[in-house]
């Protein structure tokens, strides 16, 4: 972008982004991520429109999570980040809770592993990050003192 490109868009309105509606993962079975999405984090399965291509629809809160099962027109099933590299500081996406200390516990039954935390922010709010089934990175966090 030269100059006169970013003179001109600072003299515009910006985009008025309301709320994150949802993310997309690209996995590889989809009733493991079921049973993770579902049985481990509690999400609500939600109906998805008749695609082309296989997939399923979860909500939890006001966002919803839209997982494709991997196929010729998709990307690759995965996080592509080697699984080393996972944590809280590469690609995620992250969920409020009530309580992530308690979270990680109920992980720990669960024999989910957790690849970061709980550990607490500077601001105070705790995080704990796990992947699902095909790897991708996903927190949980919790507010000041919750």
């Amino acid at each position: 972008m030269n100059s006169v490109e970013a003179t001109r868009l600072s003299e515009t309105a910006p985009i008025a982004v309301r709320t994150l509606d949802h993310v997309t993962v690209v996995v590889g079975d989809l009733e493991a991520s079921r049973a993770f999405y579902v049985d481990v984090l509690g999400m609500l399965e939600v109906p998805r429109p008749a695609f082309s291509f296989d997939g399923l629809w979860f909500q939890s809160g006001p966002t919803q999570i839209h997982l494709i099962l991997e196929y010729d027109g998709s990307g690759p099933a995965g996080n592509l980040v080697p699984s080393e590299h996972r944590g809280a500081r590469t690609h995620h996406f992250a969920f409020q809770v009530d309580d992530a200390h308690a979270c990680a516990a109920r992980l720990q039954e669960l024999d989910v592993p957790i690849v970061a935390g709980p550990k607490e922010r500077p601001d105070g709010a705790v995080q704990v990050f796990v992947c699902d089934p095909d790897g991708h990175v996903v927190e949980l966090t919790s507010g000041p003192g919750e």
